[in-house]
């Protein structure tokens, strides 16, 4: 039998299947809009104020079903179960995924992408929550990043596929039909494949099944050994702090009436925010529009987003290597510092193409501005969006605070879907003055506020940010290693194993220091 934690993380590339389909979705959209039969066939040929906007609209509809299912999916992750609800969310794509690809016209086409959006918004939800419930504390972050990694794959198949097409079948109707259809494939085993996987531990525990939670802990940690004294040790700290959530409602009301609860969805909704504002929906959505605004025509856009989504895969690599030695902070931090940096170079080169210069090579340094853009963001960013918020969550709440936080994402990046082409037809450069604008504004808002969480157990989580000040420079918290609480925790274990009651008497220390009594 393999490794614990190679296990686990094989179980978390499952589960993040369902980012894949969101990558695709991301990735198919900027080569649909540029093919010529879809425009057709969608009465958007011309390039009026009206037709702009609709076709801002159909890319942003799918983030529009994504916020709506957010919601849904978590009452469904609570009473049925993680599982269940990834299942639900596959069906619900696939439907969406058959409604693009037959579609005769905008409507349905409008359509099918808001079913595909509540589709994703449901597995953009349970992947990184399950993830994060199935983890060993030293690679929490490494396994929730995989589901960035996914995105990546996604962009990269729609978009190498959506070139060849482009490429062998120009104008015709396979060019975009064959592409959105290929969309639905990865929705297929988790549809029936996912009841395979150990369902969460956390969650079985919040359902009064301990057994069960035990069971599929060990099988998680230790290869099924029960007795092994990290699972033991997990296992004390999960039933102590199950407990004392047993205590509290996991209601809307226990949400929004803690402090500390708040103080962590706000968190969670600022950074979902920053991530837009960095500009990388605006460039993965009007990618034709962008370079071809730099002097490069025909399909070469095509070719160079396709190239930019291999170092996005790339930095998402890099990521899941180090996220867990680098902690959270650090990476945000200066990895806003980067693409405020990247941006400020890349506006003053659009601008020499709009003043009617720019030469052939500052269109390069453009296209390579870009590309750093993506490795800093791929590496630092994107990852981290689904990491923090869903770590920082007690299991009593997470599901529901956890869609509130993605339903940030959502509606953020709908905004920018729907803005961009009209911000690109009227302002024109000036418009990544945002983005570069809000890298290093997002940068002084994570040194500010955002806590480390690397290495920490989700159970002591609560207790974490209700003793640190709001201002985190203020707050003087010890930093935690990677491996640290692994090793307390399996000291814990093997002191209850053998009776030890000095040792005992330190796990339950360390529980009331990290509040998981």
């Amino acid at each position: 039998m393999v490794a614990p934690k190679l296990y686990t993380f094989l179980c978390a590339n499952f589960a993040a299947l369902g980012a894949s389909l969101f990558g695709y979705d991301l990735g198919v959209i900027s080569y649909v809009l540029a093919a010529p039969n879809f425009l057709s066939v969608t009465n958007l040929v011309e390039s009026t104020a009206e037709n702009l906007n609709y076709q801002g609209f159909i890319v942003s509809s799918m983030l529009l079903g994504a916020f709506v299912g957010s919601i849904p999916a978590s009452l469904v992750a609570d009473a049925f179960s993680r599982r269940t609800s990834i299942v639900v969310g596959g069906i619900i794509f696939i439907l969406g995924g058959i409604l693009q690809t037959a579609g005769q016209n905008k409507e349905t086409i409008l359509a099918g992408r808001f079913f595909a959006g509540v589709g994703i918004g449901n597995l953009a939800l349970l992947a990184p929550l399950y993830q994060s419930e199935i983890a060993h504390p030293s690679n929490r972050g490494r396994l929730i990043a995989t589901f960035q990694f996914f995105i990546g794959i996604g962009a990269i198949i729609a978009g190498w596929v959506a070139y060849g097409v482009a490429q062998t079948h120009p104008g015709s109707a396979m060019q975009w039909r064959l592409p959105l259809g290929l969309q639905m494939f990865p929705a297929v085993p988790l549809v029936f494949l996912t009841f395979l996987l150990p369902e969460s531990p956390r969650w079985l525990m919040i359902q009064g099944r301990e057994e069960d939670a035990l069971h599929n802990l060990a099988r998680l940690h230790a290869r099924g050994n029960r007795n092994d004294a990290l699972v033991q040790g997990e296992f004390a700290e999960l039933k102590a702090k199950i407990s004392e959530e047993r205590a509290v409602s996991s209601s809307w009301r226990e949400i929004f009436g803690s402090m500390t609860n708040l103080r962590k969805i706000l968190l969670g909704i600022i950074l979902q925010f920053s991530v837009q504002m960095t500009g990388v929906s605006a460039i993965q959505y009007y990618s034709p529009r962008v370079y071809s605004a730099v002097g490069f025509g025909g399909n070469t856009p095509l070719l160079i987003q396709s190239i930019n989504n291999i170092v996005g895969l790339i930095g998402e690599a890099l990521c899941i290597l180090f996220i867990d030695k680098t902690g959270r902070r650090m990476p945000l931090i200066w990895g806003n510092i980067l693409s405020g940096s990247t941006f400020a170079v890349a506006t003053a080169l659009a601008k020499q193409f709009a003043d009617g210069g720019g030469s052939y090579s500052q269109g390069i340094a453009f296209v390579a501005m870009t590309f750093i853009y993506n490795l800093v963001f791929s590496a630092c960013i994107g990852p981290l969006s689904w990491v923090y918020p869903v770590e920082i969550m007690n299991t009593a709440i997470r599901a529901k605070a956890t869609a509130m936080t993605s339903m940030a994402a959502w509606i953020a990046n709908f905004m920018i879907g729907q803005v961009s082409p009209i911000a690109f037809a009227q302002v024109g450069w000036r418009y990544y003055l945002v983005f570069t604008v809000c890298g290093f504004t997002n940068a002084i808002v994570f040194y500010l506020f955002y806590p480390e969480t690397k290495g920490r157990t989700l159970e002591e989580m609560d207790h974490y940010f209700k003793n640190n000040h709001w201002l985190y420079p203020l707050a003087h918290v010890r930093a935690v290693s990677d491996r640290e609480r692994e090793e307390e925790l399996t000291k814990g274990g093997d002191a209850l194993q053998k009776g030890d009651e000095e040792g005992e008497k330190k796990l339950e220390i360390r529980q009331l220091e990290t509040g998981a009594v």
